[in-house]
């Protein structure tokens, strides 16, 4: 698939030179810093120190002081406390902090998970039915209930009180609960919107630590869950959730739980983590009790108080990744067969694949595939509990959510985010979904958002890339949205020595720049260039640069985004 290549408009030229002069960097990282919305010293050096002291006053945040009240109260009247949340790794990871914190203080708590297959995502009856049977008083929701509107009522009904720790688009309509923490609340001041379900659940930590002078280690011993749902969750990596990601990533590479230790050791890849491998080791294992059986594995895991207990539990999650690894790739070879089989919908906008059979717990990562191999808005659908299930995802600068508002008609209900969603609809509805969403894109999105594009965010010359422009290319991880690695271009490289094939499509290559030092280069899934790759022909590169570790050996590596040689090809 032909790619765009970018390049991301020039900042102003005064800032950098200030950025550059005031921190004695090379200017392409004060330009780094500029596109960050970076123009001072201060800023550009609590960016490169992120600390904890720069979290916000958990109060700022509306409906908080009623949250902490209505929990006291509940602590002082010896009231029944349920702790609920999503099966995902940022439901899972909130219930996992919450649960932990408040049982350490008081008793008479417990913590319930929905099942993805019978109840669904978000606030169920059969949840709230346990609640009432079982006598607590007081749920605490947690990445979810923004827009369970009858739910808290049907809870209302039956004396059952809701404090909502959300993060999800608010609707319409705000639910009434006796506390409903959501910063994208219409009348939410709170200063930073883009925090993680988990770290909502963080935030009511800390509020009450706070309130009843609890010391700060109460609420920073979590920080590794917390990084673990900024990084699965996909939310940017910037203000509140930069420094935690930071020093969570900290904690999990020198002092994590004993449940994170066990997921890493059941992983394979010894840390240090990155916030990359936390996406791609740690959370699709998480992830994985929910799909496969229960997301209690996965909250028992990471509560897990002894080596004995983590190593039961590690276990069974990590064979359970292995069945969805099956699942995984066995739907997504049905899935690209029906579609390459049929001209009509290669032709589409959008893809839309319908398959009852599938197994529900895995459509979302199939439906991420299927938009990375035909990259435009994907809706993966299957039978579940006499309806019909789905997952979508989407393309850079398309809002999904927007698309599925205008299916909603056919829908009994929807919910997610810009770039990925779920949804529910009756089984005679599939046909005039997949018609009336691909309507919608087609009218919607343009031809640039459908060709995958590779943002550049500077050029460079490969003799600028040393010791010290490394070092502080380092200081602006951890990556992710709105803060990912940056990528550069660099005109007119050369071969320097030969290429080869790694693995069954990636290119190894040694290169080198008019005065430069020679960069080894890792090119994955681009084998095709090897023939096109001859030596003294110049060509194009973007990249990111990272450091390579072989046997105790640490060298500048160029992971290579894309390749152009001569006419662009």
């Amino acid at each position: 698939m032909n790619k765009r290549w970018t390049i991301r408009e020039t900042p102003d030229g005064q800032t950098v030179t200030h950025l550059s002069g005031v921190l004695n960097i090379d200017p392409v990282l004060g330009t780094l810093l500029a596109h960050r919305g970076i123009k001072t010293y201060d800023e550009a050096r609590d960016f490169f120190r992120p600390d904890p002291l720069h979290l916000h006053d958990p109060f700022l945040m509306q409906d908080m002081e009623k949250a902490i009240l209505r929990i006291e109260k509940a602590i002082a009247d010896n009231q029944k406390i349920l702790i609920y949340g999503d099966y995902d790794v940022d439901g899972t990871t909130a219930v996992a902090l919450v649960f932990s914190f408040f049982s350490s203080i008081y008793p008479n708590i417990d913590y319930y998970i929905p099942d993805r297959y019978k109840e669904g995502y978000g606030i169920s009856t059969q949840g709230i039915d346990f609640a009432v049977e079982n006598g607590f008083s007081l749920i605490i929701a947690l990445d979810c209930g923004i827009k369970s509107i009858d739910k808290i009522n049907y809870a209302n009904e039956r004396a059952v009180d809701f404090i909502i720790c959300d993060h999800h688009t608010v609707g319409s309509e705000i639910p009434a609960a006796v506390a409903v923490l959501d910063p994208k609340r219409p009348d939410c001041g709170y200063p930073y919107k883009e925090l993680s379900g988990c770290g909502i659940g963080l935030k009511l930590v800390q509020a009450y630590c706070e309130k009843n002078d609890l010391p700060f280690e109460q609420v920073s011993q979590y920080f590794d869950l917390a990084c673990v749902s900024i990084a699965c969750d996909i939310v940017p990596v910037t203000g509140e959730n930069r420094v935690l990601a930071y020093h969570g990533l900290h904690k999990i590479n020198t002092d994590p739980s004993i449940g994170i230790k066990k997921l890493i050791e059941v992983s394979g890849r010894p840390a240090p983590y990155t916030i990359s491998d936390v996406v791609f080791l740690l959370g699709p294992r998480i992830n994985a009790a929910g799909r496969i059986d229960d997301a209690r594995h996965a909250v028992q895991l990471l509560l897990a108080e002894t080596e004995e207990d983590a190593q039961v539990k590690g276990e069974i999650i990590n064979t359970h990744n292995s069945e969805r690894k099956g699942h995984d790739k066995t739907i997504t070879e049905q899935a690209l067969s029906l579609i390459d089989g049929d001209d009509a919908l290669i032709a589409r906008k959008s893809t839309v694949v319908f398959n009852e059979d599938w197994h529900k717990g895995v459509i979302g990562i199939v439906a991420s595939r299927l938009t990375e191999k035909y990259y435009r808005p994907t809706v993966v659908l299957t039978r579940s509990n006499g309806h019909v299930a789905g997952s979508a995802r989407s393309v850079l600068g398309y809002d999904l959510y927007e698309a599925l508002c205008g299916c909603s008609d056919l829908l009994i209900q929807f919910g997610g985010h810009k770039y990925a969603a779920g949804l529910t609809m009756h089984p005679e509805n599939v046909e005039k979904f997949s018609q009336r969403f691909e309507e919608v894109v087609s009218t919607t999105i343009t031809d640039e958002q459908l060709i995958q594009q590779i943002q550049i965010d500077a050029e460079l010359r490969l003799e600028q890339i040393e010791s010290k422009f490394f070092r502080v290319l380092n200081q602006f991880a951890p990556f992710g949205p709105e803060n990912m690695s940056p990528v550069f271009l660099s005109r007119e490289v050369y071969l320097n020595g030969g290429a080869g094939l790694v693995g069954e499509n990636h290119l190894r290559m040694s290169i080198m720049q008019k005065g430069s030092a020679s960069f080894e280069c890792i090119a994955f899934s681009h084998g095709e260039y090897l023939d096109k790759i001859k030596k003294d022909v110049p060509f194009d590169i973007c990249y990111s640069i990272e450091e390579n570790v072989w046997k105790e050996r640490r060298s500048i590596q160029l992971n290579i985004k894309g390749i152009r040689v001569g006419n662009g090809e």
